[in-house]
């Protein structure tokens, strides 16, 4: 069963069995959404994003077309996405950059995610950074720019500890 909350805009017709969306909420028509997905109040999901299976979004952010999350992501609250490298206000003419979270990878609150970045399976991007480039999988981000700080084994603990 899904479960949406009755104050949430939700136009999207593609929401896998077992998600839960809180309260505000906007989804658009074109989303796509996994199974199993918990996604908390005052988000908003743009037209051409697609979320994987068991994947987390805490209040406070914004995904914009473009993005692709994949199964078992974990999105901190107010982490922010852009997919324009230089916006501009009533540009019709900018190039659309794609974003990839990976699966298991988990992003912390407040982190910055600059268009046309993948981040990879099971990494780590800690609370406040701002990536401005590829980050590879089982490794741990942080800092403004990001920079890799560890390593992360099978079972999600920084080596580097």
């Amino acid at each position: 069963m899904i479960k949406i909350h009755h104050s949430s805009d939700v136009q999207s017709s593609t929401i896998g069995e077992g998600t839960i969306i809180w309260q505000f909420c906007v989804i658009l028509k074109g989303a796509i959404l996994g199974k199993n997905c918990n996604i908390n109040c005052n988000v908003f999901i743009e037209n051409k994003v697609v979320i994987g299976n068991n994947v987390t979004i805490k209040p406070g952010v914004q995904i914009w077309d473009g993005v692709t999350i994949e199964d078992n992501v974990m999105i901190g609250p107010n982490a922010t996405f852009t997919n324009d490298l230089y916006p501009k206000s009533k540009n019709t003419n900018f190039i659309l950059k794609e974003t990839y979270i990976r699966k298991g990878a988990s992003i912390g609150a407040n982190a910055t995610i600059l268009p046309g970045i993948t981040i990879g399976k099971n990494a780590l991007i800690g609370a406040g950074s701002v990536v401005t480039k590829n980050v590879p999988a089982n490794t741990v981000w942080y800092g403004n720019p990001a920079i890799q700080k560890g390593l992360i084994n099978n079972i999600g603990e920084n080596t580097n500890d």
